[in-house]
């Protein structure tokens, strides 16, 4: 018998959201996982942006148990999350023209890398300008965004377009045009947002498969263990020794 509480309409809809962009965007994530697996196969380094509440799925995959230690977040000031003060201040950030070029330009990246960057919307200047600048140094890019938006919205970016058109590959949540799942007659506003649910399980989903990419290479994947198993710091250690060079969260 279906749960018709709101909590159990919510369930209902990230699970029916997560069904879809397992059957449908199954390609798409064999392509991302394979092109994160050449990346590190191939001597490069490997890194996640997203501004506000879209940088919690970029975080979910950094310094992760069971992740892949090469994985780094791309950060820029008062866009990572609302603990910046105000918090409407990262949503402004993410309007201007010029700052994702100059945030590149001083971060560690270089060709041959792969950016994750992820941005619901994708309609603002920072993610499609973080995406145009990116490939033009040489770096791969992964998009992960609702493409619902670029047909219903439009585009906040000089040049008109959107994330999804300058990436090498497009992973689709599906989600509704306004992040809420919800409605009741006696709520004014549509609530309850999935975005980060599915963006999440897209990306893990692309982390394991190149992870077993890697494996089906016969190279061993860079992955973390928890440190609170035994021998779990032991065992980032020897990792973080080895790719020393490709991580920069640890140093």
């Amino acid at each position: 018998m279906s749960d018709r509480t709101p909590a159990g309409q919510f369930f209902d809809a990230a699970i029916t959201l997560l069904q879809r962009v397992r059957d449908e965007e199954a390609d798409s994530v064999q392509a991302a996982g394979t092109l994160l697996a050449d990346t590190v196969a191939d001597g490069g380094r490997l890194f996640a942006f997203g501004a506000g509440h879209s940088s919690l799925a970029a975080q979910d995959v950094v310094y992760r148990a069971g992740g892949l230690a090469l994985m780094n977040l791309l950060t820029v000031p008062g866009v990572v999350g609302v603990d910046v003060m105000p918090a409407t201040l990262g949503s402004a950030l993410e309007r201007v023209d010029g700052l994702a070029s100059v945030v590149l330009e001083t971060s560690p990246l270089r060709s041959g890398d792969a950016l994750v960057i992820i941005s619901l919307s994708g309609r603002n200047a920072l993610p499609v300008e973080m995406a145009m600048k990116a490939r033009s140094l040489g770096v791969r890019v992964i998009g992960v965004t609702s493409v619902a938006y670029a047909s219903e919205t439009t585009s906040r970016h000089v040049s008109g377009t959107y994330l999804k058109d300058h990436c090498d590959v497009v992973l689709d949540s599906k989600i509704a045009i306004g992040d809420a799942e919800l409605t009741l007659d006696t709520i004014p506003a549509p609530f309850a947002p999935a975005s980060t649910v599915v963006t999440s399980a897209l990306l893990q989903a692309v982390m394991a498969t190149a992870a077993a990419t890697l494996a089906d290479r016969g190279i061993e994947p860079p992955l973390l263990r928890s440190g609170n198993v035994d021998g779990g710091h032991e065992w980032n250690g020897r990792v973080f020794e080895e790719y020393r060079d490709r991580i920069f969260y640890q140093y």
